[in-house]
């Protein structure tokens, strides 16, 4: 295991130019990601100087057998927190041979919108807040439960510490550190309240970044996942009944004004501002 780590961590700029992108793109379903690498022959810190390429879309559910080439086009670069050095993961989306965005690409009408100069001029700005929780690999159940059993109810696992609540922290604070080496605008962790639920933070990213950032977010954490050997589950709903459940809450600012029903610190409110939003006079 010696010999494969240290072949693993091999810094190839001692010896050559070339740089390895690794091309993530979203999958058939909507949620899954895809990636593979390819050999560039030098350092690279523009998507417009990346080639486009192509994968197998009758392999993941995006393109029939009898006509399954899906073209990828470079959208984002970020630092490669796995090889590190100069290398890359390049975030894409998907087009038809004839240039025609895929019916899953649905980053295309987001990129058309705001790059729409009323819209640019409003300066939308995007917090994620996102949800997941890890599950045992062979068995699909939360870290940290009990085999076929329950923890004790939910209360002392929000924001813990300590053995007997916090289950996963070495993978959380891994996937932490590791976002913000890529260059992802990842502002904060925290645990959440079903035993086995972390959250990530992401923002304030401007526009279609937003969506980049949280992808590569989600792409990062699924591989340091796997080397932990752990599933990473972003159903809404892991475990029936009365647990809490995991979403991608949304927080939004922007240059306008504008006048909307909304609750201070209101948890039960389709709009919550905070507290220290409201004493500034924003979020109105």
């Amino acid at each position: 295991m010696s010999l494969l780590n240290d072949l693993i961590n091999i810094n190839l700029s001692d010896t050559t130019e070339k740089i390895i992108a690794e091309y993530i793109w979203i999958g058939g379903s909507g949620m899954d990601l895809r990636s593979k690498a390819r050999t560039l022959p030098g350092p690279v810190t523009d998507p417009a100087e990346l080639p486009k390429w192509n994968y197998d879309g009758s392999s993941t559910g995006q393109a029939p057998g009898d006509d399954s080439e899906v073209i990828l086009y470079p959208q984002s670069i970020f630092k490669d927190p796995f090889r590190k050095g100069n290398n890359i993961l390049v975030m894409c989306d998907a087009y038809t041979p004839a240039g025609e965005p895929i019916p899953t690409n649905k980053r295309f009408n987001a990129a058309q919108i705001f790059s729409d100069p009323v819209v640019a001029a409003e300066e939308p700005w995007y917090g994620i807040e996102q949800e997941y929780t890890l599950l045992q690999k062979d068995i699909n159940w939360p870290l940290g439960w009990p085999v076929g059993g329950f923890p004790g109810p939910q209360g002392p696992y929000y924001c813990a510490a300590g053995a007997d609540k916090a289950f996963g922290r070495d993978i959380v604070d891994a996937h932490y550190k590791a976002c913000l080496y890529a260059g992802v605008n990842i502002s904060g962790i925290n645990g959440e309240v079903m035993p086995g639920q972390w959250e990530f933070q992401v923002g304030p990213s401007v526009g279609i970044s937003a969506g980049d950032e949280v992808w590569v977010a989600r792409y990062i954490l699924e591989r340091i996942a796997e080397i932990a050997g752990v599933v990473v589950s972003f159903d809404p709903k892991p475990i029936p009944g009365d647990w809490n459940g995991a979403g991608a809450h949304t927080n939004y600012s922007n240059t306008c004004t504008v006048q909307i029903i909304q609750g201070v610190a209101n948890r039960g409110a389709s709009i919550r501002v905070g507290r220290d939003t409201e004493k500034e006079g924003k979020g109105k």
